[in-house]
């Protein structure tokens, strides 16, 4: 971060000192102190049966949305793409048949668009998730513990929960959070049971209105998940939660000097994942409640976050 250049000796070392006191201080994991892959532990053989029994019309929704060049992002966070035609200029064709090919080439960020946040990507003095110091595993060439590619096939029963029907709205406002109480309100309203091991998705209709029609109002600012709403999907022992906005927060936060605390409780302190910019409009026009929920992300290793695009199967 910019700061730290301005750091003096004695400070950066105050700061490692104070992030190794948080590690020391940190309880780990309930599922050990080696763990890397937090509430994945929670898919089995038995929960991803008993997910497929939720296939009945053998629809198909993806929950990715499209990136380009143009996807507004999290500054600094950007994409650029380029296609290229190796070693065929000027006409050059490169076998007795005259084939041709196409190759791209990338730069990007991976936490652009829809993405799974993984445990190594956000932390409280230097300690995330399992007590991990950064420190000991963020470095510049990749994550050595708690990259996106240890994370298995996510598999599960995933649920979506309209708080924008909740709030009778078609979208809601930015900086409007929805708490534990209308989280459950809402689910019962729409006969939704949020259960251990579940994928949970909100869809507040943010990025269907102002994705394409205002993209920097779009990221500016967007409704969420209050402080105490993550605090109790927590307690649920849910594997993932998501949202159609690009931070699942509330953004200006419900609390001043606490943006993305909900990131905190989620990651850091629970193992579990985040969804972020998931395309949840189609679901909620249908009325679908619960679907199997399908993720195999791309596996390069040391990743923090991963451009995403899961499959709704209902």
């Amino acid at each position: 971060m910019k700061f730290l250049k301005y750091l003096t000796g004695a400070a950066m070392m105050a700061a490692m000192i104070t992030g190794a006191q948080a590690a020391e201080d940190c309880t780990p994991s309930r599922w050990g102190a080696d763990d890397e892959i937090g509430a994945a532990n929670l898919i089995t053989p038995a929960s991803v049966l008993a997910a497929m029994d939720l296939v009945k019309l053998g629809r198909t929704h993806p929950l990715g949305i499209v990136v380009d060049a143009n996807t507004p992002a999290f500054p600094p966070r950007s994409l650029s793409l380029e296609v290229v035609q190796p070693n065929q200029q000027g006409g050059q064709r490169l076998w007795a048949y005259d084939g041709s090919y196409n190759d791209d080439l990338a730069q990007l960020w991976l936490g652009i668009g829809p993405q799974i946040d993984g445990l190594g990507h956000l932390g409280v003095d230097g300690v995330y998730y399992n007590c991990n110091n950064e420190a000991d595993f963020a470095g510049i060439t990749g994550l050595t513990k708690l990259g996106v590619h240890n994370i298995p096939p996510i598999v599960a029963r995933g649920v979506l929960i309209n708080m924008a029907k909740y709030f009778d709205v078609d979208v809601m406002e930015s900086g409007q959070f929805f708490t534990a109480a209308d989280i459950q309100a809402a689910a019962a309203a729409q006969n939704v049971e949020i259960r251990e091991g579940d994928v949970v998705l909100f869809h507040t209709g943010w990025t269907d209105a102002y994705l394409e029609a205002d993209p920097t109002k779009w990221v500016s600012s967007e409704p969420g998940t209050s402080e105490d709403a993550t605090v109790w999907l927590a307690s649920m022992n849910v594997i993932a939660v998501g949202a159609d906005t690009w931070g699942v927060d509330v953004v200006p936060p419900e609390n001043d000097g606490r943006p993305f605390y909900g990131h905190v409780t989620l990651l850091k302190e629970n193992g579990i994942y985040i969804l972020e910019t998931m395309n949840t409009g189609q679901l909620a026009a249908e009325n679908v409640g619960e679907f199997l929920f399908v993720l195999g992300q791309a596996r390069i290793r040391g990743t923090v976050q991963m451009i995403i695009n899961p499959v709704a199967i209902y």
